[in-house]
């Protein structure tokens, strides 16, 4: 039957979780609260996109589905995975229901992208205004720390927190819905003491950025977390969506956790998918206990189906994972089973030291190199980012060329920031931060005179004409005129969006040119983004979606181009979590580093590690070895300097995970001629206890 062709290629348990609920007689589709707990490797974003497509083909409006992810790129995916699934099931050709579904799929995006949508369709409810920017994090410290300075607290002459951490703080206080005074003591203890100076800073906080229209990307949330406890609010939004589905739930904090559970009070067609061994950012405010209790919040309690059967992994690899979580307390039990069949041991390597560790993982990888398997389906995850300094030191003596995931983004370069602050201050003439950079960029204009004309724009209601009115001293009078000509021409509501970002990037090229080295470069990356702006229906989704979702690389800060046919990637584990590779090396599996040294004070944070291990060893395929240097030197001591600690065996390598594993040991290559005086042919006798006597 042509329904049920999407279905044929699924497991047992995806089908369950496709097809749960049932088919209403005319068209749609009724559901009541579901959660897929998908282990490692199991289909997970599969069997999302199937789900869709199966709601699609029994006439569910894809208009009326709501889609969460924690990517843009994720989203983009599960869209086009949903259009072919449907395609194939309807046995169309390229076009026809199925083509109308990318389109008409239009509510997938982030949690922030979609709360973005949503806070300027109600904001005459909210009393915002619908025209606020969005800023990003880099802007957001910047804010704070004016204020720092402006309120006295950068002065005092104990440590305040610098701005990072100040948002940090914030940040988490907002994310995790608790107290301040709480926030403090469970995580930044040493800025106890500054509690009242802090609530100062963010009341100023919050002020500036309403005085300025401006949310930031925590706002976003916490805003559509207030409308939606507004219950005519939150039963007006709900009733535009028959299903609402989330990927990565394991990584919503209690703000996304109750805003779904007040989009869909009863569960009726909210489906979530995750896993909670994977649950590993709880620093950025992730609450695992939402997907453990995730079934018992309805009543009657959501189904719970679990995707066990592994596509990425070998049944040996998949062993040593099952016994890690084995001993875990709580959680949604599972026994991965691979479909590949046994495949090799993994491996528990103990070297000497840290220099050992660096010298085996390249003689393996070059070995397996030279076995077939190119560098880039070989990755060393590692704990911290520093974990991997020495390693980094003998691939590039070996000359093997390797990729460190990690890096500037593409927003944090300052021209694509100047260029980007011109469109936003048009975009919103209250936004006082764009406006701010903007001006700065005038030969002449320095801060006062910054200040001074958006004093004047203020008193003229926000106008760029009223511009005219104010002469800055020490900027020409050409160049101030291009800048409002400029502004006013951005700020007409008539003027299309294509086109914008040219306009605005011919008035800067020059001021470009002036202000930075290598400029030829640098105007070659705000060309690509005005390629990328045509993506893009308007000025307003350009920036948010730019700001929520931004690109990784910036060619600006790049190295020389790499030339080369393969390269080895090294990654932390958190950056790693989605990935997957033929060969995995770990490296540091001691404790202090698995448990880290900071995280073994409380036992839930104790468990996240747990959780990062095991998204460590499930990233392998085929290969995979775990590795235990023995001795630390000490750091801060000089060169010739031999103090040091030895590593403790991390307490997640039990017995039980230890029987998983083939143990071996590597020692590091012995002193170049060891074998010299054998060889000499001379023998050589002392009796140096006989020496040592006659010293008394």
């Amino acid at each position: 039957m042509a329904t049920a062709a999407h279905l044929e290629k699924l497991n047992p348990a995806q089908r369950k979780a496709v097809t749960h609920g049932q088919a209403l007689p005319e068209k749609g589709y009724r559901a009541g609260p579901l959660l897929i707990v998908a282990g490692a490797g199991t289909g997970k974003t599969d069997t999302l996109a199937h789900r869709v497509a199966h709601l699609v083909i029994h006439g569910v409006d894809p208009a009326r589905i709501m889609m969460l992810t924690f990517t843009r790129r994720a989203a983009t995916e599960m869209r086009r995975r949903a259009q072919e699934i449907t395609r194939q099931a309807l046995n169309e050709p390229l076009g026809g229901v199925s083509h109308s579904i990318a389109q008409r799929l239009s509510w997938t995006g982030t949690f922030h992208s979609i709360g973005n949508r949503l806070l300027r369709h109600y904001a005459p409810h909210l009393q915002l205004d619908p025209h606020f920017s969005v800023i990003d994090r880099a802007d957001a410290a910047d804010l704070i720390d004016s204020l720092r300075q402006e309120l006295g607290l950068a002065g005092k002459e104990q440590r305040f927190p610098r701005k990072e951490t100040c948002l940090q703080i914030y940040s988490n206080r907002v994310n995790t819905n608790t107290a301040l005074q709480e926030t403090l003591q469970r995580h930044y203890p040493w800025c106890a003491q500054w509690e009242q100076e802090l609530t100062r800073l963010y009341r100023a906080y919050v002020e500036q950025k309403q005085h300025a229209s401006l949310l930031d990307y925590d706002d976003l949330l916490l805003y559509w977390h207030a409308m939606m406890s507004e219950p005519r609010l939150a039963q007006h939004i709900g009733a535009h969506f028959d299903h609402v589905l989330v990927d990565e739930y394991q990584d919503t904090n209690r703000l996304q956790a109750d805003i779904l559970h007040a989009l869909k009070p009863d569960g009726a067609g909210l489906a979530a998918v995750g896993d909670d061994a994977q649950a590993i950012y709880s620093f950025r405010a992730a609450a695992v206990e939402n997907i453990l209790g995730f079934a018992e919040r309805f009543q009657p309690a959501a189904e719970v189906v679990t995707l066990a059967q592994n596509y990425r992994s070998t049944q040996q690899v998949l062993d040593v994972a099952n016994a890690l979580m084995a001993e875990a307390p709580r959680q949604h039990r599972k026994y991965l089973l691979s479909v590949r069949g046994e495949g090799t041991r993994p491996r528990l390597v103990t070297v000497d030291e840290l220099q050992s560790q660096a010298e085996y993982v390249c003689q393996e990888v070059l070995r397996r190199r030279e076995a077939n398997v190119p560098l880039k389906r070989q990755a060393v995850l590692f704990r911290s980012a520093s974990h991997s300094d020495l390693l980094e030191v003998e691939l590039a003596k070996r000359k093997v060329p390797f990729v460190k995931y990690g890096g500037l983004r593409f927003l944090e370069a300052a021209h694509v920031k100047d260029l980007l602050a011109v469109l936003r201050w048009a975009d919103n003439p209250r936004n006082t931060l764009a406006a701010f950079r903007t001006l700065q960029l005038l030969p002449g204009m320095g801060p006062v005179n910054a200040r001074a004309a958006i004093e004047q724009l203020e008193a003229g209601a926000h106008s760029f004409e009223a511009l005219k009115a104010f002469s800055p001293p020490e900027t020409g009078e050409l160049e101030w005129r291009r800048l409002i000509e400029l502004m006013q021409s951005l700020g007409d509501a008539q003027r299309p969006w294509p086109g914008q970002l040219q306009l605005a990037r011919e008035w800067y090229r020059p001021h470009c040119e002036r202000l930075y080295e290598q400029f030829h470069t640098r105007l070659g990356d705000l060309e690509q983004l005005e390629a990328l702006s045509g993506q893009y229906p308007s000025r307003e989704r350009f920036l948010t979606e730019l700001t929520l979702d931004p690109p990784h690389a910036t060619s600006d800060l790049a190295g020389r181009p790499s030339l080369d046919e393969d390269y080895l990637v090294l990654s932390t584990i958190h950056s790693a979590k989605g990935m997957e590779w033929d060969t995995v090396y770990v490296l540091n599996v001691v404790d202090g580093t698995f448990p880290s040294e900071f995280s073994t004070g409380k036992p839930e944070l104790i468990e996240e590690e747990r959780r990062l291990l095991y998204v460590a060893l499930t990233r392998a395929q085929n290969d995979l070895l775990l590795i235990v240097p023995l001795k630390f030197h000490l750091t801060h001591q000089s060169r010739q300097a031999d103090a040091h600690v030895y590593g403790g065996r991390s307490r997640f390598m039990t017995e039980k995970v230890h029987k998983t594993l083939a143990a071996l040991a590597f020692h590091a290559a012995p002193l170049p001629g060891g074998d010299a005086l054998r060889d000499s042919g001379a023998p050589l006798s002392m009796d140096i206890a006989a020496r040592l006597r006659d010293m008394w």
